[in-house]
């Protein structure tokens, strides 16, 4: 059930738009690596590189960027597939055994730090099929790039340098059986902040001095993780590292302040083409093959995804916003949300162990809560069809109450309101959360108001943004839909074959063709700017996190009734999936999930908002759409007086 919120927004400043008829198995050479000072030094290059691959084959008539292993080298820690350095990164399973199934209650054992995580998306990022199949594509695309695509998904697998085989495209054979953990309990534990701070822990010294980063180049993104090379596990509370009976299990605990911020999530929440290079006059060219990044720095590079930027720039970065009602905050003890922990993991009363009740343990009251909601509704469900329950620890009840945790968490992100002003109804949609709104991944993912008017027989007499969930289908050109499209320009279609245009193609995209979403609240146009995210056929002031959309109302219409809906995926991004795949049948396998009633049902839009208002007769003489005839509306007559033909009546 949607929200439905009625009181008119008090912010007078709007914007009118008139809504009416109208990613690798590091044979990265196998990266010369050496452990230098308790770190794992990176490569400027990757020797080996030139190792014979099996090529990709793109679709009829396109051309595959002859790209090497070096185009995707990131700094930070570097696999060491023949050491077995990274072998203590195991399955997530030795985790459960301490922190899992301890409560009997089914509403607590999901707070459970285990429990909780393997009905997440993170748990199961190696076997979203989805990713799986826009991986092949990448791989068609542009040489190996599908070993970038890794690290994020199957960090495990990566740093074994399980990431380049000629079976990267079957995971069967390509991957271990824990590769599957995704980003798993052992990978983030044992993440170090590869910037040093005030506050890092003292060993974190020489992880890193072996490490090497391009002078100036942001260290959090594009997932340049570093890994503490050594079985030390990390995390936000510093009474049990401080505990010597933690050591009873033979594995050091060190505290980690940087667990709680948003700069760990940056790892893999902002991602960046490092094919690209951007110009001066901010567009993005293809970079030279072959070698590293021109600059190395972020900015220098197509934003595929910017989600930390987008935060960064924003007064949750800057001592937070106290959202209305404390609708993502849980536990949280002053509803100020700053960190992406606050929204995503927020505070629980639970217990972190099995041993919660016994001293020196105890039961927490702000556990993070480790299912790690985002905006997908349906890929558990995908996974759960393709995959047995003793595989991947979903059950079809965890799976649902993700589910609907997800559904309520994705209402709790915006606010609706209507108002008629005159013969027009102003729709504003204010973003609460501490990115744009919709964010993430843009391929398919979009937000759309839905506006339908009644007569007095409760009959629709105009409807805008309509959509078929038969056929997944959206009337767009008569509504306002929030959404980003990215796509090649001539120089890029020149050389791979492809059409100039939007496209679903994320490794050769270097353009884009609009990015209308809304920006969070007190976000700042020059740093957006800097960062190569800036709004894209919109307009927004800075701090401006909401937007306006005025339709007109039909002489018959009695009632409005406004939606905003999400959706997650398209059919249109579905189809590119099936139909662009000519490697494997991941992209039919995928679709067919999609189309399934049972399993993905199209995806069928979230309903954020409902709001429904009585309409009254347009207001005579309010010229300036406020509401009131007053000295304005005087000055705008006055304004549009002219010469006239005939007599005066």
């Amino acid at each position: 059930m949607s929200k439905v919120v009625s009181e008119p927004a008090a912010t007078p400043s709007e914007i009118r738009c008139r809504g009416r008829g109208r990613r690798r198995r590091v044979a990265i050479g196998l990266l010369a690596v050496t452990a230098l000072g308790g770190g794992i030094a990176a490569a400027a290059g990757r020797p080996g590189s030139e190792a014979p691959v099996r090529p990709m084959a793109p679709a009829s008539g396109q051309i595959q960027l002859p790209t090497t292993l070096d185009d995707f080298f990131q700094p930070g820690t570097q696999p060491e597939p023949d050491q077995m350095v990274f072998a203590p990164v195991i399955s997530s399973t030795n985790c459960s055994f301490c922190h899992g199934e301890y409560y009997e209650d089914p509403e607590l054992a999901i707070l459970e730090p285990s429990t909780g995580w393997k009905t997440s998306l993170m748990a199961q990022s190696a076997r979203d099929p989805v990713w799986q199949a826009a991986l092949t594509i990448a791989n068609q695309d542009a040489n190996l790039s599908g070993e970038y695509c890794i690290r994020c998904h199957a960090p495990g697998a990566w740093l074994r340098g399980r990431s380049t085989s000629a079976d990267i495209d079957d995971f069967e054979t390509g991957f271990f059986i824990n590769d599957f953990d995704g980003v798993s309990c052992h990978f983030c534990h044992r993440a170090v902040n590869p910037v040093l701070e005030g506050d890092s822990p003292a060993e974190d010294v020489a992880v890193l001095a072996g490490l090497a980063f391009p002078p100036g180049a942001d260290a959090w993104g594009n997932a340049r993780f570093v890994i503490d090379p050594n079985d030390v596990r990390r995390g936000p509370y510093e009474d049990i590292a401080n505990d010597p009976n933690m050591n009873l299990h033979g594995v050091p605990v060190i505290h980690s302040p940087w667990h709680q911020r948003s700069e760990l999530c940056a790892t893999c929440h902002e991602v960046r083409n490092p094919v690209t290079v951007r110009q001066p006059d901010g567009t993005y060219d293809l970079a030279p093959f072959g070698t590293p990044h021109p600059t190395g720095q972020l900015e220098d590079m197509f934003p595929e995804q910017g989600v930390y930027s987008e935060w960064l720039f924003s007064d949750f970065a800057n001592g937070g916003v106290a959202v209305p009602g404390n609708r993502f905050g849980g536990n949280h003890p002053t509803g100020i949300m700053a960190e992406c922990q606050d929204c995503h993991m927020p505070d629980q009363i639970a217990g972190g162990c099995f041993a919660w009740q016994n001293p020196p343990f105890f039961e927490r009251q702000d556990l993070g809560n480790h299912q790690i909601i985002g905006a997908n509704t349906w890929v558990l469900r995908a996974i759960r069809a393709l995959h047995p329950d003793s595989e991947t620890g979903l059950s079809a009840d965890s799976v649902e109450t993700h589910r609907q945790r997800t559904i309520e968490f994705l209402q709790a992100s915006s606010d609706t309101y209507v108002d008629q002003v005159g013969d027009e109804i102003r729709v504003r949609v204010v973003n609460w959360t501490g990115h744009k709104l919709p964010t993430g991944y843009p391929e398919g993912r979009r937000m759309w108001i839905n506006v339908r008017f009644l007569d007095d027989q409760g009959e629709v007499v105009q409807e805008y943004g309509g959509y078929d969930f038969a056929t997944a289908t959206l009337d767009e050109a008569s509504t306002k839909v929030y959404k980003a499209d990215h796509g090649i320009d001539e120089d890029v279609a020149a050389a791979t074959g492809l059409p100039e245009g939007k496209s679903f193609h994320l490794v050769l995209n270097n353009k884009k063709f609009k990015d209308n979403r809304i920006p969070p609240k007190g976000f700042s146009n020059a740093g957006y700017e800097s960062r190569g995210i800036k709004p894209v056929g919109a307009t927004y002031a800075d701090g401006q996190h909401w937007d306006d959309t005025w339709f007109d109302v039909p002489s018959n219409a009695e009632t409005v009734v406004v939606n905003l809906y999400h959706q997650v995926m398209t059919r249109e991004y579905m189809e590119f999936l099936r139909d662009a795949n000519v490697t494997n049948d991941r992209g039919q396998t995928i679709y067919d999930l999609w189309a399934d009633p049972a399993v993905g049902d199209r995806t069928p839009p979230v309903n954020l908002d409902t709001v429904m208002i009585e309409l009254g007769p347009g207001l005579l003489g309010d010229l300036d759409g406020d509401g009131a005839v007053g000295f304005s509306d005087l000055l705008i007559l006055l304004a549009s007086w002219g010469p006239c033909d005939g007599p005066v009546p």
